[in-house]
């Protein structure tokens, strides 16, 4: 019998989540840098470079990759012959881990986790409950997988009853096509196939904790008809040219990982559960000896990449001068570097100042030929003036979008991920522009932001309305105002025979 300690069970689970938010694993950088070294799409390139640059900079800065520093996904397996030394449950230990981790002085984790999923929603400031499976199994150890899966990959997971002769590969090329790129490619793809559809689902998101060997396997070549059908996946994925932020590409996934698990003799069960680019995850066995620690990767891991920063394509902007002619020529594809004061505001901020315009009331600040912020900050420690601060999904504002260009004057938008047929349509009738930040450069993106002040709903926390003063922000005109829209053109452009 191994007994292990209460309190290294929570140190060790502590400090991986506290690992698992500033370090890439080392596999998804070489990836990464590899897939990085074939593109040919210049916004993609660009957008892979911000996702490498800041990698590193976290990692050196031990600051979170991504301002969404997820929800915690443990998976233990614990053998018969391991006792924890407690009086208390496993989801009790879990949820002090999480609590020290997120909370942690020098490296404070944003809270995400809403305690009510239905009514309230209201934030439980400590990001628990941590999301548990647990297996008993042979042995006395207890393995752990942890993870943190951000919102933006998690609201992207399919699931399909589909029929026994149904193919499977058409139905996963369909999906990625209509997960749009929120979820932050380039990233991995997981695939449950098989027992229920729980199973299905729970079967994709343990088979992303694997280590990536997609390019070992193209190079020996498939041994299985499982290993066929990965890497059919990986290259008819790939050759649909949504590429790294949805931009249009070559690389939209590095690889394709796939778990089955036998099922009824009427059904064929399929989750698919996608990674983004903030590939967060690690592993570490408690055998008794006491707590775990886990070995940063080595600085030189990461290659020497160099951010675009001027030429004729980059177009410096002062958002405290710019005009709505300004807006009106800014060109889908463009990049620019943008400076001046900054609003945010996001999901809970904009459905309240809806209410507001309804009630006949006036928005607490003036929005009139300004520019919004799609964000959640992490707090901000030592000297910044705010935390890792990469953009959300912006699909989740499309319902508000005609209301706040209409009513507020609002000119310019700024998120991550496409626009949808109807927020399209407004932002054309309006002149206004939607810009993306890259997804997956939360740190980087950060030190643009040189200070921040909190202006309104101080009591919705990350999701108040802040003011920034950004100095060189990087982000690319995603929609302009004639209504052109690169996730729709860098995609077509870049689409190529699978």
């Amino acid at each position: 019998m191994t007994i292990i300690r209460e309190q290294d069970l929570i140190e060790s689970l502590a400090d991986a989540l506290q690992y698992i938010a500033c370090y890439h694993p080392a596999d998804y950088i070489e990836s990464l840098a590899a897939a990085y070294g074939r593109e040919e799409s210049p916004a993609a390139k660009n957008a892979m470079a911000q996702i490498l640059v800041n990698s590193r900079m976290a990692a050196i800065g031990k600051r979170p990759m991504c301002q969404d520093t997820g929800t915690a996904q443990v998976f233990m397996q614990v053998g018969v012959g391991a006792r924890i030394e407690t009086k208390r449950s496993l989801q009790d230990l879990v949820d002090e881990a999480v609590r020290l981790s997120w909370k942690r002085e020098e490296n404070p984790l944003r809270a995400s986790v809403v305690a009510d999923p239905i009514f309230e929603r209201k934030n439980t400031r400590d990001n628990t409950p941590a999301m548990l499976t647990v297996e008993i199994v042979a042995g006395d150890k207890i393995d752990v997988h942890v993870a943190a899966k951000g919102g933006g990959s998690e609201n992207k997971a399919k699931f399909a009853a589909l029929e026994p002769s149904d193919d499977i590969v058409s139905w996963v090329l369909k999906s990625v096509e209509a997960m749009g790129a929120g979820w932050c490619p380039p990233g991995l793809l997981g695939l449950g196939v098989g027992g229920s559809p729980e199973k299905a689902l729970l079967l994709a998101k343990k088979s992303l904790l694997a280590p990536i060997d997609m390019p070992e396997l193209l190079a020996r070549g498939p041994a299985s008809k499982l290993e066929e059908l990965r890497i059919e996946l990986y290259e008819k994925v790939n050759a649909l040219g949504i590429g790294a932020q949805g931009l249009g590409g070559l690389s939209t996934v590095l690889d394709v990982k796939i778990l089955t698990y036998p099922t009824h003799a009427a059904s064929k069960p399929v989750g698919l559960v996608p990674q983004c680019a903030a590939d967060r995850h690690a592993h570490f066995v408690l055998d008794g000896s006491g707590p775990v620690k886990l070995t940063p990767p080595s600085i030189d891991l990461w290659p020497k990449v160099v951010l675009e920063g001027s030429g004729a394509n980059v177009r410096r902007v002062n958002l405290d001068t710019m005009t709505r002619e300004d807006v009106a020529s800014w060109k889908a594809g463009e990049t620019l570097l943008v400076s001046g004061h900054l609003l945010t505001g996001r999901d809970a901020a904009h459905a309240r100042m809806a209410k507001m315009i309804a009630a006949g009331e006036k928005p607490p600040v003036d929005f009139n030929g300004r520019a919004i912020y799609y964000v959640g900050p992490v707090d901000a420690v030592r000297d910044e003036a705010v935390g890792p601060a990469g953009p959300t999904t912006s699909t989740r504002m499309d319902r508000f979008t005609d209301l706040m260009l209409d009513k507020t004057g609002l000119a310019v938008m700024i998120g991550k991920a496409e626009r949808g047929p109807e927020a399209i349509e407004a932002i054309k009738k309006h002149k206004a522009a939607y810009l993306i930040a890259v997804g997956g450069a939360a740190y980087l993106v950060s030190k643009a932001i040189k200070s921040s002040r909190v202006l309104a709903f101080d009591d919705l926390g990350m999701e108040a309305i802040h003011e920034f003063v950004v100095e060189d922000m990087p982000v690319t005109v995603a929609v302009d105002a004639t209504g052109a829209s690169m996730h729709i053109l860098g995609p077509m452009m870049w689409r190529r025979a699978g």
